[in-house]
């Protein structure tokens, strides 16, 4: 009974004495904090999604505070009102940006994409992709399981089971990224979010030449050139066989969706622009009329008195040939 005592007096000393060196040790190499660390961590959105960059918002207040310069640094879930409350509580100052929206770069529907193979594996396009180019002939095409959906933590995007294709809820959609980062075809991008959810964006990221494009499907972009003639603000380049619409420079104008002959230019939120009659050919001037028709002859000129009127050319040929026969009768 006696060794057992001793036991447990011993193991309780020994508890007490480490807690009082680990106490000790915290104290003396403890990293001091700074608490505004925890006043920025509860002005972010607490989403945690990754958006900015770090891990969590503990990381983008940390460094929001470390840093002098916040330039570089944006919250994509607070928008430009948490990022300026930010800036304004430390005294720092944050740049300016357009709000985004994840926009989904592929017009290859059901319908314009038909599909060749049934894909019978794990349902995730980073599985699909890494074994072959998909059910359908596109190589560049969304595959359509899901890994977007399931990156997405603000439920701002859904696969449409009649298009097969995923559709972004734009009230709902952070611009985090996340959706950009799960895609393995990267056909989801970040464009510059306008009024009222409009938008025109090229809906293709095929580089195969026209004739390969159109036979996998009838939606794609064949490079042909003609919306980069029309725009007037050169907002659209082609490169590769792919034209591309440049947000910052795009005015919406809406000249180049007309032009476009696959429909690969998608227009969102606004209607096209009617397309102009063909107005047949505008009739010539009479000026012009009477200028093309010939001049008349002109009559010819009275013999004057006194002189015999030139024989026609014909008669004097054949007075020359019966003169020249009439000479050897005449010799003989």
């Amino acid at each position: 009974m006696e060794v057992l005592l001793y036991t447990i007096l011993t193991l309780c000393a020994l508890g007490v004495l480490a807690a009082v060196v680990l106490y000790f040790v915290a104290r003396k190499f403890r990293v001091e904090e700074d608490p505004r660390i925890d006043e920025v961590e509860k002005m972010l959105p607490g989403a945690n999604c990754g958006g900015c960059g770090f891990a969590g918002c503990r990381g983008m207040a940390d460094a929001l505070v470390k840093r002098d310069d916040i330039s570089a640094l944006f919250c994509p879930v607070g928008g430009s009102d948490c990022m300026k409350a930010v800036a304004a509580y430390l005294g720092k100052a944050a740049a300016e940006k357009q709000p985004e929206v994840a926009t989904v770069r592929c017009g290859g529907t059901c319908e314009k994409r038909p599909r060749t193979n049934g894909y019978d594996g794990v349902r995730s396009c980073a599985v699909a992709s890494s074994l072959y180019v998909g059910e359908t002939a596109c190589a560049f095409g969304c595959l359509g399981f899901g890994d977007c959906v399931a990156a997405c933590a603000f439920d701002a995007i859904r696969i449409d089971p009649q298009t097969g294709l995923p559709e972004v809820d734009p009230d709902k959609c952070t611009a985090c990224g996340a959706c950009v980062k799960a895609c393995p075809r990267m056909i989801i991008e970040l464009r510059k979010k306008w009024p009222k959810n409009r938008a025109v964006y090229v809906s293709c990221v095929s580089k195969e030449k026209g004739a390969a494009v159109m036979k996998a499907c009838k939606a794609g972009c064949i490079g042909c050139g003609k919306c980069e003639k029309v725009c007037a603000f050169g907002a659209i380049t082609v490169e590769n066989n792919l034209a591309y619409i440049d947000p910052q420079k795009c005015k919406l104008c809406r000249k180049c969706v007309n032009e476009c002959p696959t429909g690969a230019i998608r227009l969102v939120g606004m209607e096209p622009l009617p397309k102009a009659p063909k107005t047949p050919a505008a009739p010539k001037p009479a000026a012009a009329v009477q200028a093309a028709e010939p001049a008349p002859a002109k009559p010819a000129a009275a013999p004057k008195a006194g002189k015999k009127d030139p024989e026609p050319a014909p008669a004097a040929a054949e007075k020359q040939g019966a003169s020249a026969t009439d000479a050897p009768a005449n010799e003989s």
